[in-house]
């Protein structure tokens, strides 16, 4: 296998006045799309020896995994519903059965099946497709949608009448975001401004053309979103910074009504709200670092009385309001567990029960699943690990009884009980403690170092909760352990585990990543020369600059979408997302923060030094990290030729920032990234033990 792709397509497409190749962000120039194609067509050629490989990971991914899929059927007010993915399909189709007939979910031939939205059939109409969102009105008898067909997050505003009213085009290129009014006629929804920055909510009356400019925020530090109160009483229009929060409240029976202030903004105060009849539930960091939660009568918004006080262990996340009282999700900072609450409430708003739900194990995820109704006495809830597949739960609370509603099956010659999970604590450059995770085979993780891809992302208070992946089986088999790095600047330890990684402190998740890396080695689980790293968008910053501070720590590095031409982005306002990152990286135009900025930016800091073998993932219609951060790496890293193994770019030419949107070809692309780790590991000629099998017989 050839170590470096040929370096031509760098060499015929370099400009000597311009060494950064910044030319590459002329997205209107054919030279650039002809770079990235000559690029990709290298880059095929180096994995021509690994397309074997590739489809034996793909083959095996889909074998392990359940192909005909109907997801968890979920009854609102007249209909229940659910989705059904085929067997050979790319995209789910989303049906609706009347409550109270008889039902089979699994018989779509039976009496009352109504099909809601065919995904399927409209991805035939474009290489893209992607659903932001999908809202009934309050009678059910309505639903709008919005769809993206580009990858660039800019959705089309769909209306129909069900079961079989013709579909309705409202709206061209606004966001994501929908909600209806209770009036069965007022869908809102959110328009960009000029950077695609969530600016504006307007309202629109299903049966009139002209849209109603309700709300507009002017801060362009600041991006607004819709919900709806699960009591169905308040429309609520969020608008926010990465430090500061703002919310309107609309009646949800009378959406002319002018946008209410719940609160004017106060720098630095973040606040969320949910709602039972009469009161108001404010979970706010005003003077309380961690959160805490205060509730305030409809009638006397100014007036905040506590409830649960802030403290110094815990983090408080987020709360849910039902009629009977309250689930809160709080955050562990000692075990960076999170944790959910239960608290019922009498008619005075006092607490008659406090108590948190079981943990099935730890480290896990937990979570309130989809969970409609405001009046259920039954919770449904999410559960998985990185040992324990995805399972949905029903929890009643009245009895306590827990319900298997549904588990994601497994199959193949590695099961979720053959494997192990451990977390160490690495010792960072200050002293800090940073937890690490790590799974693999049982049979293996005790037997010494084995070949490992640490993962990292830590950015925007992001918790990397543990989860479950079906495709890191075809790694785990082969022995490979997986790991991740749970470095400052996420949330995985609360609130001030996410501040001490951003900003002026943006530093300390780098030197966490490499404390990370050498606790693998000095526990003996990883070997050391052996340990590839993965990183995406701003987890591919995190990699790379990691990289900038130690190339041989790594034996090679998947950056996917990365973020790493920090300082020129941040300089550039005009692009989308970055006034609104200042609170989050800084702003330039400061001194300080340029200083700082400029100091980890990793194109800024590439030096003709080893680095590792490198895979670059970048796609076109990127509108988050686009396109030309990825390739000028890539070029400038072929020019330098310092590198100890190859350096490869792919670019989905007719993707976005999330990747291909259709699960074969996402797969395929996850089959072909753990060729090139399973390559860099050692690990490309080992076989499962099914395949041995095959073999043999």
């Amino acid at each position: 296998m050839k170590e470096h792709p040929s370096p031509a397509p760098v060499a015929r497409f370099r400009k000597v006045d311009d060494p950064h190749w910044h030319w590459l962000e002329n997205r209107d120039t054919p030279e650039v799309a002809q770079f990235l194609e000559a690029v990709n067509l290298a880059s095929d050629q180096w994995f021509e020896p690994l397309e074997s490989l590739t489809q034996t990971l793909f083959d095996s991914h889909l074998a392990r995994r359940e192909l005909s899929v109907t997801g968890l059927a979920t009854p609102f007010d007249h209909f229940v519903y659910w989705s059904e993915t085929a067997a050979d399909a790319d995209y789910p189709v989303f049906w609706r059965h009347p409550i109270g007939e008889c039902f089979d979910h699994l018989d779509v031939e039976r009496h009352g099946h109504e099909c809601l939205i065919d995904l399927q059939e409209l991805s035939t109409h474009s290489s893209f497709l992607e659903l932001g969102d999908l809202a009934l009105s309050e009678d059910e008898q309505w639903m709008a949608w919005t769809l993206d067909t580009q990858g660039n997050e800019y959705f089309d505003l769909y209306l129909r009448h069900l079961p079989n009213g013709e579909t309705i085009r409202l709206e061209r290129g606004i966001g994501p975001d929908l909600c209806w009014a209770e009036d069965n006629a007022t869908i809102l929804f959110t328009r960009y401004d000029t950077t695609q920055r969530p600016a504006t909510v307007w309202r629109r009356h299903r049966d009139h053309d002209d849209a109603v400019c309700l709300f507009e925020e002017s801060d362009v530090e600041f991006w607004v979103g819709l919900d709806k109160t699960r009591s169905r009483e308040w429309l609520v229009i969020h608008t926010a910074s990465k430090d500061t929060s703002e919310t309107h409240l609309v009646p949800a029976t009378a959406p002319e009504t002018t946008p209410r202030c719940f609160h004017p903004r106060e720098t630095g105060v973040e606040y969320g709200i949910d709602h039972r009849p009469g009161m108001f539930y404010v979970l706010h960091n005003r003077g309380a670092v961690h959160f805490c939660l205060e509730r305030a009568e409809e009638h006397a918004l100014e007036h905040w009385l506590p409830m649960i006080e802030h403290r110094a262990s815990t983090t408080l996340e987020d709360v849910d309001a039902f009629s009977w009282g309250l689930v809160l999700t709080e955050r562990d900072h000692d075990s960076a567990q999170v944790h959910l609450r239960l608290m019922q409430l009498d008619e005075h708003h006092e607490v008659t029960r406090d108590e948190w739900l079981p943990i099935a194990e730890t480290p896990c995820s937990l979570a309130l699943a989809d969970t409609p109704h405001f009046r259920t006495r039954q919770l449904r809830l999410h559960e998985e690990s990185f040992i324990t597949p995805p399972r949905w739960i029903e929890f009643d609370i009245d009895s306590g009884e827990r319900r298997l509603l549904r588990q994601q099956p497994i199959y193949g010659d590695l099961q979720p009980g053959q494997l192990a999970c451990r977390r160490v604590w690495a010792t960072s450059f200050d002293g800090e403690r940073v937890p690490v995770s790590v799974v693999a085979r049982a049979d293996l993780i005790d037997r010494g170092p084995l070949p490992t891809l640490l993962y990292g992302y830590g950015a925007y208070g992001q918790t990397l909760d543990p989860w479950f992946s079906i495709s890191r089986l075809e790694l785990l088999t082969r022995g490979a352990a997986f790991a991740v790095a749970h470095v400052r600047g996420g949330g995985d330890r609360g609130e001030p585990w996410y501040l001490a990684g951003k900003l002026e402190h943006k530093e300390n998740s780098f030197r966490d990543f490499l404390a990370a890396r050498n606790v693998l080695v000095e526990h003996g689980l990883a070997d050391e020369r052996h340990i590839a790293a993965y990183g995406a968008s701003a987890g591919g910053l995190l990699v790379a600059a990691s990289v900038n501070l130690d190339p041989h720590a790594f034996c090679a590095a998947v950056l996917d979408v990365p973020f790493v031409d920090v300082l020129r982005t941040m300089e550039n306002p005009d692009l989308p997302l970055t006034t609104a990152e200042y609170t989050e990286w800084g702003n330039p135009e400061e001194p300080e923060a340029h200083r700082r900025i400029k100091g980890y930016s990793p194109l800024n800091n590439l030096l003709p030094a080893p680095w590792p073998a490198v895979y670059l993932q970048g796609s076109w219609h990127d509108s988050r990290v686009p396109y030309w951060e990825p390739a000028k790496l890539y070029a400038r890293l072929i020019e330098l030729d310092s590198a100890r193994g190859p350096v490869l770019l792919r670019t989905d030419m007719s993707a976005g920032h999330g990747g291909a949107s259709g699960r074969f070809h996402a797969w395929h692309d996850v089959a072909r990234q753990d060729a090139f780790i399973l390559w860099a590991l050692g690990l490309s000629h080992v076989m499962t033990t099914s395949q041995a099998s095959s073999q043999d017989a």
